[in-house]
């Protein structure tokens, strides 16, 4: 008798622990962020003038083009093109400082910002831990500003205000360094171009 009742009461122990951990606190998750945080809890997407998604701010993006600021390098391939959507797929390339494949990569990455005359900082030649991180540094920003401004073919003084306005500053004012979010700057020069263009 006395088994079958704790058997019992550790069944509704279980059942009562699984509601609270498995339904009520994600339902209570799900809805605080749709109320109050709906954008980020969304994925922070971000989409164009057509209002077609073309990336979320949270995630770090390859941009190839001359016109572009770079960001950093990724060993995750993410969805490209013009119908590109953000996939969600995170990962690192696990790869031990002793690697050659790692050795490589790195040095063939700081020979082509050499002959585009950048000085490789850290976070353009290094993937992040995560292979997410949508920042690069506002040194390495400013190492690319000629390269942006001479491929636009407009004055640099006008890119330094949108570097300086997408600049994230450190986590709750502590934490980590400031960084320069690469999508929102390259969407942004996208967007005076056009604006430049209807006028």
């Amino acid at each position: 008798m006395f088994i079958i009742r704790e058997i019992i009461r550790a069944v509704r122990i279980t059942l009562v622990l699984w509601l609270l951990t498995a339904i009520i606190y994600p339902l209570l998750i799900l809805v605080v962020g749709q109320v109050f945080l709906p954008a980020q809890a969304n994925g922070s997407v971000m989409v164009n003038i057509d209002n077609q998604p073309i990336g979320s701010a949270l995630i770090g993006q390859v941009f190839t083009s001359e016109q572009y600021f770079h960001s950093r390098p990724s060993t995750v391939r993410y969805s490209q093109g013009k119908k590109a959507r953000p996939t969600g797929i995170s990962g690192a390339s696990n790869l031990a400082p002793s690697n050659p494949e790692l050795m490589n990569r790195i040095l063939e990455q700081a020979n082509q910002f050499r002959d585009e005359n950048i000085q490789a900082t850290a976070d353009l030649i290094y993937t992040s831990g995560s292979g997410l991180d949508p920042h690069i540094s506002i040194k390495a920003a400013r190492q690319q500003l000629e390269r942006v401004a001479r491929a636009r073919g407009i004055p640099e003084n006008e890119i330094l205000p949108l570097i300086n306005k997408y600049t994230d500053g450190r986590f709750l004012w502590l934490f980590g360094e400031p960084g320069v979010n690469v999508l929102r700057l390259n969407y942004a020069l996208d967007l005076q171009e056009f604006n430049r263009k209807q006028n």
